[in-house]
């Protein structure tokens, strides 16, 4: 059978893929090129026949710079453009086998339950419509249930008129069918019986680097505890979407899903290891204390990343043609401090540049979702209507790029920063003043933060 491939990647090429990214994220036009050209060729070796194909493993990257400059929502972004498994982990997470703390067969397990549970979404979303009228048919019938079989034989000896099979009662459903469905009906209660299944003991193992016992505990113990069902008094909009998910439930073929879902994180799943160069050892370093179990990662990393067989409570997944993306910002350890065979599993490298003074500009009025229109989106909740005029955004941008250069550089996540200090007082006081118009200025920001710039001691802590 061929291997399932991520839904959109057919229709991306890699140009489109960049402009999809040039949306969201400013600059680093290398990175998103390299990444793009990796997810292209994904799509490529499907279209090769099966005996090459299997030989054609993903050209892991690893991309380097420093925080803030937008290696995690590339990646982030990249998953959610092509809607395949993605997981982001931190290498600093991981420990060696034989030390307490999770091991790195872990990322493979949390990618196979992503997986899963986007395959069942989907599922549930194509079954919906069905799934909904046979939830609103026992719910009318939770209200409006069918007369007693004792009564209608009684009705029958006595040569009554009562219809078999209340029949009778249809025409009353109908017309709560339509009462149900207009809304009328939001605030009444009914008594319905809901299905729970708990394994509360066993989840707690989970953390403390014992995954691989909850799979084989729930294996074991699943068929010794049966769905029980409660009895529950809710809402009846409550109601319809619990018997909606339990009716959606037997309309899936669970073996089906698990089956789609391994295939599609085998061949289109993305492992983002972020903070890569946490875990080299450092040239000079001791082999003690902290440093311990550094290399001891990357050993336990190279066969997940190589290609091996990873046992999930679902079954082995493969991970030889899952797509690897690794950072870090490098700034003590090189990425020639990792073990030779790690770095020969990440053939392509990108540094990603420091953002300027320019990029904030773009980053606070350019993307989809760029902040400016965060803010201005959150207190339009509360009836203000903020106006950026562009002084006061250049302003923002010069006081960020200007703290980032005298403290840590910590890229565009010192706008958010900025920003909030700049608000604080507006988004305080903001239900007492709505409706209002504000509008703010370069002078509007230069009042609010230059007395905090000024003082080296208070900028350190509040920007």
């Amino acid at each position: 059978m061929k291997p399932v491939e991520a839904p959109r990647v057919a229709e991306l090429t890699p140009r489109a893929i960049v402009a999809e990214l040039d949306r969201y994220i400013i600059g680093q036009p290398e990175a998103k090129r390299a990444v793009a050209i990796a997810l292209r060729n994904r799509w490529r070796r499907q279209q090769v026949p099966a005996p090459l194909r299997d030989e054609i493993y993903p050209k892991n990257i690893i991309m380097i710079g420093p925080t803030g400059v937008g290696k995690t929502e590339i990646a982030r972004r990249l998953a959610r453009l092509v809607q395949a498994p993605f997981v982001k982990v931190e290498a600093t997470k991981f420990t060696e086998v034989g030390y307490v703390g999770r091991d790195v067969e872990s990322m493979i397990r949390d990618l196979t339950e992503i997986g899963v549970n986007m395959v069942k979404a989907e599922e549930r979303e194509r079954v919906r419509e069905s799934a909904h009228e046979h939830a609103e048919r026992r719910l009318l019938e939770l209200l409006l249930p069918d007369p007693p079989a004792v009564a209608r034989g009684e009705a029958a000896r006595v040569g009554d008129a009562l219809p078999a099979d209340g029949a009778s009662v249809e025409p009353s459903r109908e017309r709560l069918r339509g009462l149900l469905r207009e809304g009328k009906l939001a605030d009444r209660e009914v008594e319905i019986e809901a299905q729970e299944r708990t394994l509360p003991v066993f989840e707690n193992f989970s953390q403390a680097g014992m995954e691989e016992m909850v799979v084989n505990i729930s294996d074991m113990f699943g068929g010794a505890f049966p769905r029980r069902t409660k009895r529950r008094r809710v809402k009846i909009p409550e109601a319809l979407q619990l018997l909606e998910d339990e009716e959606a439930s037997k309309l899936i073929d669970g073996d089906q899903v698990v089956k789609e879902a391994i295939a599609r994180v085998e061949n289109a799943g993305l492992v983002f290891v972020d903070e890569i160069d946490k875990v080299a050892a450092r040239q000079g370093g001791g082999g003690g204390g902290p440093d311990v179990s550094r290399e001891g990662v990357q050993r336990d990393l190279l066969p997940v990343v190589e290609g091996s067989t990873v046992s999930t409570k679902y079954g082995p997944v493969r991970t030889d043609h899952i797509l690897f993306i690794a950072s870090g910002a490098f700034t003590v350890a090189k990425p020639s401090d990792l073990i030779p065979e790690l770095q020969g599993r990440f053939p392509i490298r990108v540094e990603l540049k420091a953002l300027t003074e320019a990029d904030f500009v773009r980053i606070l009025t350019e993307p989809k979702n760029a902040l400016c229109m965060q803010y201005v989106a959150l207190l339009a909740a509360e009836q203000v209507e903020l106006v950026f005029q562009p002084d006061a955004v250049a302003e923002v941008a010069r006081i960020a790029a200007e703290v980032n250069r005298s403290l840590e550089n910590i890229g565009a996540r010192r706008l958010h920063t900025v920003i909030e200090k700049l608000l604080e007082e507006l988004s305080f006081a903001a239900p007492e003043v709505g409706p209002q118009r504000v509008l703010i200025t370069g002078a509007y920001v230069r009042e609010r933060l230059e007395q905090v710039l000024a003082r080296e001691d208070l900028s350190r802590f509040i920007l």
